[in-house]
This record gives structure tokens, C-alpha cells and sequence, in this order.
């Protein structure tokens, strides 16, 4: 009789007064349901086990239940809790990949949350055939991991966590965005390539698709792109100052847009969405040159002897510090 009743109504209530704070429960990998029963029970979930368990079974949900770490009040409807365990709506926390990140700044990041060394994330992340396993364009992973704020479940692999990153990048190429690539001539990598030169050079949004346009006037005329992040990236780090025999020390590198034609090989880091879009959209001008100010501004002109004269101009207005 008790039973009938509880399995006529939405969901059943355990005994107890008002709702409780909600308290942690690990549900571990291939755990039967007589072990999730009993995480339940010793954590004050549920307190009518024999109740909950024909419950659990009337509903059919006794085999269907995910493993995670779930926060749950005890007291709760049953069918509420039943619904979260099957749907596995277990805790998240957030991890955020910065704009521009290159794949030596994250894997610290991923070891952290995942608690995997970060040699062991430097391999997977650099791993040959990583970029074809996750179907973006290669060479490598550089610049196909999505920057964003993440919210992954604790215990998660360092693979599930690349492989969510990958999916982000990949769910930006819309149908739309796709069609839109074809117009301009570009594959997705050299895009995406394009974009994170963009993200590099930008400090503010709102120049993004001014900057990307300069660097689609160079690339249509057949300019060098000259762009310092390239460089710097050729050469392993940040530079303060990008000075000509550093410039010089990797002329060889195919990531030295100085002395090599075109786009480099592959991105330099993760582009944002902003930055896509950016190179996606540039816009249309006839600016074939920019300087940055000392608060990350740029000038944008439209010959060699305008830009000396905008050089000149901000060497001349920046900080005594910055000169």
C-alpha cells in the first residue's frame, strides 16, 4: 500500500523536516546500483533504501545511472534525484584558456585540473597525428583548441578535456561561415591562421577586423605580412622589444613572415571567436600599415612614408619607459 502510493505520486520524499543543504556524493565508474544505493544512504540522501531501490527499478532507472561527483539534497523528490543521476548532472568547475593561448600555455592549465604531469599533456598536445584524431586542419593543435570558460567535471581526462576544446573550435564553422571562407579564397587553417596573427597583434576588440583587413590588403597584393607575433613565436616567447638581429636569427623559419612569403604554416596560438570573425569579415579598406601606441591603440596608414611619420610620431609620445 505505502508503495503504491509512493509510485503514484511525481516523485517520493525521503523522511525528514525541510530541505537540507546539498551534500557530495561520488558515484564511481561501473558502480551498481546496490553501491550507489549505498553512497546514497551513508550520505543521508535517502532513507528509505528498499523504497528507493523498487522505485528506482519501477522506473527502470536502476541501470541507467552515471558515475561523476553530484551534489543532492537529502529530502529531495526521488524522481528529481533519479532524473539527475541518469542525465548525470554531476559538479563542474570552471577552467578558462585565455585568447591567444598557445598549446605550451595550456597544457600547464590542463595537468592542474586533470592532475595528469604536464609532460604527459605536452605529448597528447603535440602529438602527430592529434590534429587528424580530432578532425581539425592541422599541422598540429596550434590554434584549434577553443579559447573559452570551460565547465568540466572533476576527474576528467585530459583527452576529454582536449577533445571538448576541439569540438568548441569546430562548432564555430557554421554553414554560413563556411560559405563565406569559400568566398575569400582561404582554406579553414589558413584562416584560422590568419586570425590568430590577428589575435596577437589586437589588445582591443573593436580593431580586430581593421587589423585583419591590413593583413588581407597585404596577402592580395603579395606584401610580406611582416607581422612581430609570428616572429616572436618562431623564436619560443615574448620579446619586449623585437629587435632586427633577433629578426635575422630565424630567417629561415617558415614562421618569420619577414623573409617568408604569405601565411605561415599553421596558427601561433588560439584565435577567439572575435578574432575568426575578424578574419572572417575584414574590414574594407585601403590601410597597408599600423603602429601600436603605447596604450594599445593603433595608427592604420596607407604608405611606407605615412607610417615612418606615425612611428616617429608615437616614439615620440610614449612613455619615457617604452622608448
Amino acid at each position: 500500500m505505502v508503495l503504491g502510493l509512493c509510485l503514484s505520486l511525481v516523485g517520493c520524499r525521503s523522511t525528514g523536516d525541510a530541505l537540507a543543504e546539498p551534500v557530495e556524493v561520488v558515484i564511481p565508474e561501473g558502480a551498481g546500483f546496490g553501491e550507489v544505493l549505498d553512497s546514497l544512504v551513508s550520505r543521508g540522501v535517502v532513507q528509505r533504501p528498499l523504497l528507493f531501490k523498487a522505485y528506482a527499478r519501477w522506473r527502470g532507472d536502476d541501470a541507467r545511472i552515471r558515475a561523476g561527483r553530484y551534489a543532492l539534497v537529502a529530502g529531495g523528490p526521488w524522481g528529481a534525484l533519479l532524473e539527475d543521476l541518469v542525465a548525470g548532472r554531476v559538479l563542474t568547475e570552471p577552467v578558462t584558456f585565455p585568447e591567444g593561448w598557445t598549446l605550451s600555455q595550456m597544457a600547464p592549465r590542463i595537468a592542474e585540473f586533470t592532475g595528469v604531469s604536464e609532460d604527459s599533456v605536452r605529448a597528447l598536445l603535440n602529438a602527430d597525428s592529434a590534429h587528424l584524431a580530432l578532425q581539425v586542419p592541422g599541422p598540429g593543435l596550434e590554434g584549434y583548441l577553443m579559447p573559452e570558460t570551460y565547465r568540466f567535471a572533476a576527474g576528467l581526462s585530459p583527452e576529454a578535456v582536449i577533445r571538448a576544446m576541439a569540438a568548441e573550435y569546430r562548432s564555430f564553422w557554421t554553414v554560413e561561415r563556411r560559405a563565406r571562407l569559400d568566398t575569400l579564397g582561404l582554406s579553414q587553417g589558413e584562416l584560422t591562421t590568419l586570425a590568430s596573427i590577428v589575435q596577437a597583434e589586437a589588445r582591443k576588440f573593436d580593431e580586430m577586423p581593421r587589423i585583419a583587413g591590413v593583413y588581407h590588403n597585404r596577402l592580395r597584393e603579395g606584401w610580406l605580412l611582416q607581422a612581430d607575433p609570428t616572429v616572436i613565436y618562431a623564436l619560443g616567447g615574448y620579446r619586449r622589444r623585437l629587435l632586427f638581429a633577433a629578426i635575422d636569427s630565424v630567417a629561415d623559419s617558415p614562421y618569420n613572415t619577414y623573409t617568408q612569403p604569405g601565411l605561415p604554416p599553421g596558427p601561433i596560438g588560439a584565435p577567439g571567436r572575435a578574432a575568426l570573425e575578424a578574419a572572417l569579415y575584414p574590414e574594407e579598406h585601403d590601410f597597408f600599415f599600423f603602429v601600436a601606441h603605447s596604450d594599445g591603440s593603433h595608427v592604420f596608414t596607407r604608405s611606407l612614408s605615412e607610417h615612418n611619420r606615425a612611428i616617429a610620431e608615437v616614439r615620440r609620445t610614449a612613455p619615457a619607459s617604452q622608448r
